[in-house]
């Protein structure tokens, strides 16, 4: 079976600053007990914010570094997941029922994409 990598985009600086709750850690803790029970599952984690990180360029030769925060992003990959489905439409379903978890007033992006096997 295909693996699939989702990436969770977040606007970091938009980001709810209040705390998820009690409904939503019940909810999002049912949806991952759910996909694990199925053996979709794989890996999963959430990412520290872009302050904590830094990025690594090649250009020209060289190697050029640059701590976080990373401002000039609009969007950054706030968590990830990667799963094994059977298809594509499977593996978009899981992200679109992880992404429905999610408050209204919220705004998250899942971006799916199948992991090349050689």
């Amino acid at each position: 079976m295909p693996r699939y990598l989702t990436m969770i985009h977040i606007e970091e600086q938009n980001a709810p600053a209040e705390a998820n709750g009690p409904e939503f850690d019940e909810r999002m803790g049912a949806l991952f007990e759910e996909i694990t029970k199925a053996g979709v599952m794989l890996d999963t984690a959430g990412l520290a914010p872009t302050s904590e990180g830094t990025r690594v360029t090649w250009s020209g030769g060289k190697l050029r570094y640059t701590d976080g925060p990373f401002t000039e992003s609009k969007e950054v990959i706030g968590g990830y997941s990667i799963i094994q489905a059977k298809d594509k439409a499977e593996a978009v379903e899981w992200a679109k029922r992880f992404l429905q978890v999610h408050p209204e007033h919220w705004t998250v992006t899942a971006e799916v994409r199948e992991i090349a096997e050689d």
